[in-house]
């Protein structure tokens, strides 16, 4: 029995001691607190992709779509805060940080202004400052088109817009954008996702997805990854777009928006295109949001052109010279009826006043037909 005893005393000291080596990460756990808080404009609007600094660390955080940010695991003591957004003037503030807990700091970012020198301003495009933003604090190469920039052009489809990014080009069909390509690589090595997740091709044996099946209004925002990211899907070997689909904001959302236009061909063919969205978020603290939106646009295409076929003929029974002349020629006529509308929507629901958590349903749905009555005359020269 004296020998079973003297042998735990070893046992005994190792335990002791791995007890104690457990307690070091504890204790340095508890002298560390961490920082959140959210960033916002002069009008209360959030500000996504705002760039947050902590000095003297290198610590770094970016603000997300409900203009919230946190940045944990920091020593207690007092820190230098400095949130930066394109457009506006920085803010800075010093925060005390206590180990154990965390400090609440709740950036309010105003118009940058000069001094001693007469400035004429204009509302500021909130869509277009936030994709800046966003492409600067990227850990890769992003490229963002908002929806302002979207609806201020007379994009057909999704790829029409797409197309008019820098390194992007677009395959069409019948004078529309139909598949993107990013960097000149093939439109089959570009992913496609939306809101992050991947979405397959409708059409069999073909990668690639259709954009023109998708309306130019019924998203956010588009972005193009050129470069991927460790936690992208390795399927966009030339690149991935992400389309981001419409969120209630802080304010209540009301856009409405029309177009047309007439093309004198074959008789004369109209194109209409109508977009709207309405959304908002309700409570005291605006923590359940829903918004919907939709899109429609009907475009009458026309191509009316001559197609001859040139071939060369032998005077003299082949001992003369030889002549250019038209075998044949096909005059085409072509009329399009194409349609395109797209409904999208979400709901979602904080989880808490200052947390990032949430809860949320969206969903998007598109419809493309393109009807069309093609007449083609072949006139043949029976010269032999």
């Amino acid at each position: 029995m004296r020998r079973c005893i003297h042998c735990l005393f070893p046992l005994f000291w190792v335990a002791t001691l791995f007890n104690t080596l457990a307690l070091f990460p504890a204790a340095a756990q508890e002298g560390q607190g961490s920082i959140a808080g959210t960033v916002k404009d002069s009008s209360n609007g959030v500000l996504k992709g705002a760039l947050v600094e902590l000095q003297p660390t290198a610590a770094r955080a970016v603000s997300d779509d409900q203009g919230q940010f946190r940045i944990t695991d920091v020593a207690a003591g007092e820190y230098t805060l400095t949130v930066s957004y394109v457009g506006l003037s920085n803010f800075t503030r010093t925060v005390k940080v206590n180990a154990g807990q965390a400090a609440s700091v709740d950036a309010v970012l105003n118009v940058a202004s000069v001094t001693e020198q007469v400035v004429v301003s204009a509302e500021r495009i909130q869509g277009e400052a936030e994709a800046i933003n966003v492409e600067r604090t990227a850990d890769n190469i992003v490229q963002v088109l908002p929806a302002e920039v979207i609806r201020s052009l007379p994009n057909a489809n999704m790829a029409d817009a797409l197309g008019r990014l820098p390194s992007v080009t677009i395959e069409r069909d019948e004078g529309e954008g139909k598949y993107v390509q990013v960097r000149g690589t093939e439109p089959r090595l570009t992913n496609t996702t939306i809101d992050g997740i991947n979405v397959p091709s409708p059409e069999s044996g073909v990668r690639q997805i259709k954009f023109d099946a998708i309306p130019a209004d019924i998203g956010e925002s588009v972005e193009i990854n050129k470069t991927l990211q460790a936690n992208m899907d390795g399927d966009g070997i030339g690149g991935s777009v992400n389309l981001v689909t419409k969120t209630a904001g802080e304010r209540p959302t009301v856009n409405l928006s029309g177009m047309g236009g007439f093309t004198p061909i074959v008789g004369g063919r109209g194109l209409v295109e109508t977009a709207g969205t309405i959304g908002q978020r309700f409570g005291s603290i605006k923590r359940f949001g829903a918004l919907i939106g939709g899109s429609y646009d009907w475009n009458g295409r026309g191509i009316d052109d001559l197609e001859p076929v040139p071939d060369i003929a032998s005077l003299n029974s082949g001992a003369g010279p030889q002549v250019p002349y038209f075998d044949t020629a096909d005059i085409r006529e072509y009329r399009y009826y194409r349609s395109r509308w797209g409904l999208a929507g979400s709901l979602d629901y904080k989880l808490g006043a200052g947390e990032g958590s949430s809860i949320y349903l969206r969903w998007l749905y598109s419809d493309f037909k393109n009807n069309g009555d093609r007449w083609v005359y072949t006139i043949n020269d029976n010269t032999p």
